[in-house]
């Protein structure tokens, strides 16, 4: 049900509305409800009844990182057909869209069914949350097509804390590491613009620099890679496991239907992965000085250049000895093979930034997904690995939503 209908950022009503229409027949225990979120965004949430604000919130996200419209998808897949339905055999289930986040989603749905299940007497409420707009989305000009008003990065979870019962804990159900995520990095786009004069491109000198910005913008892209060579170095072998990322997502410059005209503005669009203590805003003008530095000593030393930044989650960390942390390990030994590792260097960001910014204890663990070797548009994920997560959610759940 999850795979049948695409689900955009912004756009996860109709798949929405068809999954939780589904659910009241499927699970009809389950208390089933849809939250419009901005225009054509929604959440969903399901609910175990039970005494009280919820114990714990599972949290995934309805929104897949490719819209799921292949033609739409093309500049970053390099494909325009389509990467055809899920499929389920071989004890695998694979298709587009089920890392980020249909499969780990699912996954955390059977988890609360079994939760359901197994919580006969007394308990507290429990609570899935399947977020719209989960997925980051940068609101930087030029922002989306005209007439698109596209809600902001994590909207949905915000929208759940504003308008829902504050739960005790959060567990984020995600594909993640062979472990369980306490810390999670913060988010956040930067803008860096280079720009010089505009010219004719039968007459390069009209340019400045000769030729245009274009001509240069190996220059320009060597200067990001250094900087982030020694931003990331910074960030490296933390004691909370996190490090810092930038990464270079979107180049342009000009007027595709125009090319005999050199413009004016190269344009760069990089997100970066931060970690406690930083300020984008201030990376954001580390990064500008850096490359001014760099172009000074190259055909680019009379070029403006500028760093706009766009931050949107600051890093935070859940103590080690929390409920949710504890719970979550103790489930992870009972129904994984291997123990947790502890995990190093870890650069993914979720939702869960957004509760832990709320003062609320938050973990992280799901099962590991792999592309598809024919078509990295697709992901597969093992059954069995989904039916273990499915009992581990189930664990955490009981045991906390147990008085």
């Amino acid at each position: 049900m999850l795979a049948a209908t695409p689900a955009p950022h912004g756009g996860e009503r109709p798949a929405a509305e068809a999954f939780a229409a589904w659910g009241r027949g499927a699970l009809p225990v389950l208390d089933w409800s849809v939250t419009p979120v901005g225009e054509a965004g929604a959440n969903v949430v399901v609910t175990l009844p039970g005494d009280g604000p919820p114990a714990l919130l599972l949290v995934s996200h309805l929104d897949t990182s490719l819209s799921g419209l292949p033609a739409v998808d093309a500049p970053v897949t390099g494909r325009a057909d389509a990467p055809g339905p899920l499929r389920v055999d071989d004890g695998e289930v694979s298709g587009p869209g089920l890392g980020v986040a249909r499969g780990p989603a699912a996954t955390a749905l059977a988890g609360l069914a079994r939760a359901a299940e197994r919580l006969i007497g007394p308990h507290r409420t429990v609570q899935l949350l399947l977020a719209g707009s989960g997925t980051h989305r940068s609101a930087l000009p030029p922002g989306p097509p005209p007439g698109v008003v596209r809600p902001s990065s994590s909207a949905g979870a915000v929208a759940h804390l504003a308008g829902q019962p504050r739960p005790d804990a959060v567990l984020v159900a995600k594909a993640g590491p062979p472990g369980v995520l306490r810390a999670e990095p913060g988010a956040g786009y930067l803008r860096l613009t280079v720009t010089g004069r505009m010219g004719a491109a039968l007459t390069p000198t009209s340019a400045d620099p000769v030729g245009g910005v274009l001509v240069h913008a190996g220059t320009v892209l060597e200067a990001v890679g250094r900087w982030r060579v020694a931003f990331r170095t910074a960030r490296r072998g933390r004691p909370d496991g996190l490090a810092g990322e930038l990464g270079l997502g979107a180049l342009s410059g000009g007027l595709a239907d125009k090319p005999d005209l050199l413009p004016a503005v190269l344009d760069l669009r990089l997100y970066a992965v931060t970690v406690p203590g930083d300020d984008l805003a201030v990376l954001g003008a580390e990064l500008a000085a850096a490359v001014r530095a760099d172009l000074a000593r190259t055909p680019l030393a009379g070029c403006a250049v500028e760093v706009t930044a766009e931050p949107l989650h600051p890093a935070g960390v859940t103590a080690a000895d929390a409920p949710v942390v504890r719970a979550a390990e103790a489930a992870w030994g009972r129904r994984r093979p291997e123990p947790p590792v502890a995990v190093r260097d870890w650069t993914g960001s979720t939702d869960g930034v957004v509760f832990r910014a709320a003062g609320i204890d938050t973990a992280r663990c799901g099962p590991a997904a792999w592309p598809d070797p024919a078509d990295p548009r697709r992901d597969r994920f093992a059954l069995a690995e989904l039916d273990a997560f499915a009992d581990l959610y189930a664990d955490v759940a009981v045991t906390l939503a147990t008085p």
